[in-house]
């Protein structure tokens, strides 16, 4: 078999008659070199090309040709579904070679996790902040546990790098490799991306520049493998005007009947929204997203893996590998917010020979379309966001040097930089942080010895220090009860605010009457009722439009068509917002809009953050109280050309940081283990796009007054 030769012949076999491949895929084929020859690498594939196969065949040919004892490989997941998912596959190909594999996840009861304890796993499936539980727990003896580790596979690496479980992830990492005492293997998988050489010298840490490590991309050629721009793939893609999740669920039940259907919505309401409706119009319907129990979930994804006329609604829940079986069709409400999760969704659909990928976008209001419209344009460019980490991650540093404090019991104050052998973020910089945690109490000192202090206890020490392995800050749920069964969880405002009669909440696309609500144990009861249910959420973190996706949105405007097909419903719609948006768009530069009501306003179309920016860098000329949007800046009214022309003449050289509100902070978890002004400076360096930015000031403005409000 091509590309096999090297490969484990008992692997081969299997490969051959078991799973009646005839032959390796070509990423399988091209990653099997490097892997063997023991170096890091980046593995990139769409979706459902065999990224998991061309990692894991060549590291157990490795560990059977070098006879690798104990826990030898790791396999790291951003999803603990994703994990549970890949077990059976791993299994197998685990036991072709008389080895196993076993999955450790906040998930796996005690019973479980002993198990793996005593009889170590040959690969371990589990999650970064599982992880770094193993490391910090009592009753796992991490040097002995993982005196065995060779490999680490990182899957869906782009989902971790461009967040801060990504810093962590890196962070646990070295750790990792110091407690084992020699360099790991790191191996990420991942879609493509717009920037896969950084994204390789991201993952491998402290050794980028010291350790081999290649892009492995046969279906980029060599110079889309170093900056892709990925041919448009054959597919039907179709953008439609729907006005209401009503005429969502009205459209979706006519259309592709006998179909197994994946729609993708951008909030848990809008899937408990659109499920409710599809079920009241007699459609077979499952639901997903993160604040439904465990179970419900499971029962969900199960069943509509093994049903053909139905739909399943889901946040990005399911936009990573997750199987969900032979799907069909693909349906976005509004757009996603990236172009990768794009792709990563319409990659969901087409694997059948014979047939297309597809995707239905269905807009419910006219941003949702422009959104649309925005992200179809700049994906029929072939562009695709870069992954990059987010700048400036001080709050981590202060969460693993408590953690590693914790997993030491004590560490020397002139001795911790070496876990992270001096790595980004993780060295030398990182000396205040520590004088902060010692002033505060975080971390007490004996003599030379740092070890955790009171103040740690008091804020983190909750649980066995459960809280200190999770890098963000969740929002405070609800878990709802029919009896004992968990359904989910929600948003506490909803038992708390006025209601006229019963309260009703809508949760796994059903409507519940709550019955009774345990305040202590943050608990509440419900029974089944026809109708009337609402779901909330309140957001967690912050969503902005990018500086690339809004310039698109402005080429749409001025009369840019992306090249897929459009409903006469969506033409028409757009035809509507170019006329409505006529004065606030030009194609040589931005205007300046003075509006007859006195409100004058800068159209950038330059993102959140560039705006934020911009309102920043202008001081006096903008409004300082102005919520940043994606499009425009709000302006004194007392603006003159002239006085603009002063201000900005250099101000490109001389951009400022966007002002934080206290209130902000509190959703950058262990900010309050930072210094006030390094927590600050933090999330303004967050906030902030100064490329895009400066790009706007570079362009010419024109001045246009006055217009109807």
């Amino acid at each position: 078999m091509s590309g096999a030769d090297d490969l484990d012949p008992v692997l081969v076999h299997h490969i051959v008659n078991t799973l009646g491949w005839p032959g390796l895929r070509p990423l399988q084929e091209a990653a099997t070199e490097p892997l063997l020859a023991g170096d890091d690498a980046l593995l990139l594939a769409p979706t459902a090309g065999g990224k998991t196969e061309a990692a894991i065949f060549p590291l157990l040919s490795k560990m059977s040709a070098d006879r690798w004892t104990g826990t030898s490989v790791l396999y790291v997941c951003p999803l603990k579904a994703l994990l549970n998912n890949l077990l059976p596959r791993l299994g197998t190909y685990t036991d072709w070679l008389g080895r196993r594999a076993a999955l450790w996840h906040g998930d796996v009861q005690a019973t479980g996790r002993k198990k793996i304890l005593t009889g170590r796993p040959d690969v371990l499936l589990t999650t970064p902040e599982s992880l770094e539980a193993m490391l910090v727990s009592a009753n796992v003896d991490h040097r002995a546990f993982f005196a065995g580790l060779r490999a680490i596979v990182v899957d869906e690496v782009h989902a971790f790098a461009g967040d801060d479980r990504g810093w962590h992830l890196l962070a646990v990492l070295e750790r990792l490799q110091r407690v084992v005492g020699r360099p790991l293997q790191r191996v990420g998988l991942s879609a493509t991306v717009g920037n896969p050489e950084e994204l390789l010298q991201w993952l491998q840490g402290s050794g980028a520049g010291k350790r081999p490590g290649r892009v492995v991309a046969p279906h980029l050629d060599d110079a889309q493998a170093v900056s892709p721009a990925p041919a448009r793939p054959p597919g039907d893609i179709q953008l439609d005007y729907v006005g209401s999740v009503e005429n969502a669920a009205t459209v979706i039940a006519a259309l592709h009947r006998g179909e197994k259907r994946l729609v993708f919505c951008e909030s848990r309401r809008l899937v408990e929204e659109l499920g409710e409706k599809l079920r009241a119009k007699g459609v077979t319907t499952f639901l997903s997203h993160a604040s439904l129990s465990v179970d419900e979930r499971r029962r969900a994804e199960e069943a509509f893996a093994d049903a053909r006329d139905c739909v399943i609604v889901s946040t990005s829940t399911l936009e990573l590998g997750i199987d969900v079986g032979d799907l069909d069709r693909v349906i976005q409400l509004d757009a996603p917010g990236t172009v990768a999760s794009f792709l990563q969704r319409l990659g969901r659909t087409g694997r059948r020979s014979g047939t297309l990928r597809n995707c239905l976008f269905l807009a419910l209001t006219e941003d949702g379309l422009l959104a649309a419209a925005a992200m179809l344009e700049q994906w029929s460019r072939g562009w695709v966001e870069p992954v990059v980490a987010p700048p400036e991650p001080r709050h981590i540093v202060a969460q693993q040097i408590l953690a590693l404090c914790l997993q030491e019991h004590q560490v020397g104050d002139r001795l911790w930089q070496e876990w992270w052998a001096g790595f980004g973020p993780f060295g030398q910089s990182a000396e205040p942080i520590v004088r902060h945690l010692v002033d505060q109490g975080y971390l007490d000192r004996d003599g030379d010895m740092l070890f955790i202090g009171s103040e740690a206890e008091r804020r983190f020490g909750h649980r066995h220090f459960m809280n200190l392995t999770a890098v963000f800050t969740a929002a405070p749920e609800f878990t709802v009860l029919n009896g004992l069964a968990e359904i989910g969880k929600t948003d506490p405002t909803l038992l708390t605010e006025d209601v006229p009669g019963p309260r009703r909440l809508l949760l796994a696309g059903r409507s519940w009457q709550v019955t009774y609500i345990d305040w202590h144990r943050r608990r509440c009861f419900v029974e089944p009722v026809d109708g009337g249910g609402k779901a909330k959420w309140g957001g967690v973190g912050l969503a902005f439009t990018s500086y690339a996706l809004t310039r698109a949105a402005r080429d749409v405007l001025l009369g840019a068509d992306p090249q897929v097909r459009l409903t006469g419903r969506a033409s028409s719609c757009l035809a509507e917002a170019r006329e409505r948006f006529a004065e606030y768009v030009h194609p040589a530069g931005t205007l300046i809009v003075r509006h007859t009501d006195g409100d004058v306003r800068w159209w950038t179309w330059a993102g959140h953050r560039a705006n934020a920016t911009l309102t920043a860098t202008l001081g006096g000329l903008a409004d300082p109280a102005q919520r940043p949007n994606a499009c425009w800046v709000r302006l004194g009214s007392d603006l003159t050309p002239q006085l603009w022309k002063q201000t900005t003449a250099h101000a490109a050289q001389h951009l400022c940081l966007p002002a934080v509100h206290e209130q902000a902070l509190k959703g950058l978890k262990f900010s309050t283990a930072l210094p006030p002004r390094l927590a600050e400076a933090t999330l303004a360096a967050r906030l902030a796009d100064l490329e895009g930015a400066a790009a706007v000031l570079e362009q010419p403005v024109r001045f246009v007054s006055p217009v109807g409000p």
